[in-house]
């Protein structure tokens, strides 16, 4: 997050990935933190964000379906790289030329 908020790192997001990130975020309580509202207001101000509407759709995880918006949004938005934790997204280690990489693997990638 500091990369990007450094502007070292543009970041891709479409509607539906923001509203999954601010339901994870209220679920473990993080509502009302500071830095919850600090990073609404970048997404409000749409600082360093690529926001394009997603026009494809694309049926790649079949373990779940609700993860294909991520590689849209990247598709869409012609992203390097897709950071994620998510073990199904990992497991595809590629997709057109975008490498999906795990936070860690990604700044050691990001650090050499």
């Amino acid at each position: 997050m500091n990369l990007w908020k450094e502007e070292k790192i543009q970041l891709c997001i479409s509607g539906e990935i923001l509203e999954e990130y601010l339901g994870v975020l209220s679920r473990f309580g993080f509502a009302g933190e500071p830095e919850l509202k600090e990073l609404l207001n970048l997404f409000k101000r749409q600082v360093n964000i690529l926001y394009k509407p997603i026009t494809i759709k694309i049926a790649l995880v079949k373990n779940d379906p609700d993860d294909n918006k991520f590689i849209e949004c990247a598709v869409t938005n012609k992203a390097d790289y897709i950071i994620s934790g998510d073990n199904h997204l990992l497991s595809l280690r590629e997709y057109e030329n975008i490498k999906i990489l795990s936070p860690k693997e990604f700044l050691n990638y990001y650090k050499s």
